[in-house]
């Protein structure tokens, strides 16, 4: 594992850290074409497209997509099948991020004018919303915690899940998961095919109207494709984690954080911000020792050689503005005053304070969303949270008197506009 080192001393550190960042998120083409030709086949066909890609891509032999649905009775079996230890975490976790997310909830309100018009704003849920979930090997409960959760508090009718079972594997976790958050149907089918049923709706499987969730390549250029048609969350790139420290963490600390991100895949991103040249150097004695003990080795140093660095930085300060900067999804303050630091912070997707607040904490059962934005675009853009399952309406009850005022702007702005039809709709109301 080499180290990437860069000090904002030195004359090419912005060009060098924009190289650092730079991540080519194109999608492959081959991959898009895959991805169109399934979504415009299950746009067609329906059921009978959906279980031929499953029965090839995910090696199961079922003769229809309603032999696919998991009951509810199967997902309370598998939560009551869990040890004890298990099912209280994910119950646990489940009432964190629950109490959270009811404080999210948006409300409708409106005021009423002096001439009786009456203005407002109307909340409502979603009626129908899709959630994929990985499968196989991979086992992702805190996935399907952290989008059917917000989207059940935010009142969604009714939350379709789809997970992918190659070979029939089924995980217990996640529909143990499911039962724990009021999923209300489960469709073990995965990939771009999953998505297109979704979006379009089959015989058998609902058409949503969002989806939201994780998945591969495959997934993502689905979701590309069917926004528009559907809402989506987001596209999401790999993971990534900022650590700015003060150089009084313990390293070793320090080091275990940014494995914790750069063990998802080899294009996540770990980065140490810090004004302590001899505290970096403790922290990668630290990585090249721990890293013998990680099952995950190989991605870690992969993703650290490749994508990871250290920055040495003159001051918290300038830590501040150069995370202000990256835009981080996952950014802890591991210093000794975190809340005056945290307000300085205007970009990151989730911000962990205190020496003693791991990243991972927030992945499974603080409370907070895991899914947040990547690449920069918490620059724009926030976690995931009850109010992406909410919408809003404008409310307007224009009186008699109001509309003899606003009649006359309304006829005045349309005819500069060269709409006479609204400056007449306008004026038919003057008296």
């Amino acid at each position: 594992m080499k180290v990437r080192r860069l000090s904002s001393t030195q004359a090419d550190f912005d060009a060098n850290l924009k190289m650092l960042l730079a991540f080519e998120s194109a999608q492959d083409d081959s991959i898009d074409t895959v991805v169109a030709n399934i979504l415009k086949d299950v746009k067609v066909r329906g059921d009978a497209a959906v279980l031929e890609y499953t029965n090839r891509f995910d090696k199961t032999n079922v003769s229809s997509v309603a032999a696919l649905e998991i009951s509810k009775a199967e997902l309370q079996e598998a939560l009551n099948g869990l040890d004890k230890a298990k099912r209280d975490a994910l119950q646990a976790a489940a009432e964190r991020v629950r109490s959270y997310h009811e404080k999210q909830l948006m409300q409708s309100w409106s005021y009423t004018e002096s001439d009786g018009t009456l203005l407002g704003q109307q909340v409502t849920a979603l009626d129908k919303v899709g959630l994929y979930v990985p499968g196989g090997k991979a086992a992702y409960p805190s996935s399907v915690l952290m989008n059917a959760i917000p989207a059940k508090v935010a009142g969604v009718q009714e939350l379709v899940m789809v997970v992918p079972t190659p070979n029939g594997e089924k995980n217990a976790l996640v529909l143990a998961a499911a039962a724990v958050c009021g999923v209300d149907r489960v469709f073990c089918i995965g990939g771009a095919q999953a998505v297109g049923a979704l979006a379009y709706g089959t015989q058998t499987i609902p058409q949503v109207d969002k989806i939201v969730g994780p998945g591969n390549a495959y997934v993502a250029a689905a979701k590309r494709r069917v926004f528009g048609v559907v809402g989506i969350d987001m596209v999401a790139g790999p993971s990534e984690i900022l650590v700015i420290c003060d150089g009084e963490t313990n390293p070793d600390w320090i080091a275990m954080d940014l494995f914790s991100q750069a063990e998802h895949d080899e294009l996540a991103q770990a980065i140490l911000l810090c004004p302590d040249a001899a505290f970096l150097d403790k922290v990668e004695a630290s990585m090249h020792r721990l890293v013998q003990e990680m099952p995950r080795k190989e991605i870690i140093n992969t993703s650290i050689t490749d994508r990871g660095a250290f920055i040495q930085v003159k001051d918290l300060d300038e830590a501040v503005q150069i995370c202000n900067y990256i835009a981080p999804e996952h950014l802890e303050l591991s210093v000794a005053d975190p809340l005056t630091l945290s307000k300085k912070i205007k970009h990151a997707g989730a911000i962990f304070m205190g020496r003693d607040t791991c990243e991972a904490l927030g992945d499974y059962c603080a409370g907070p969303n895991h899914v947040l934005p990547t690449s920069r675009t918490a620059r724009f853009s926030s976690p995931l949270g009850v109010y992406d399952f909410q919408k809003r309406s404008s409310l307007i009850m224009v009186s008699p008197q109001g509309a003899q005022t606003l009649g006359r702007v309304a006829s005045t702005l349309a005819h500069g506009e060269g709409l006479q039809a609204h400056a007449r709709s306008a004026e038919y109301r003057l008296k």
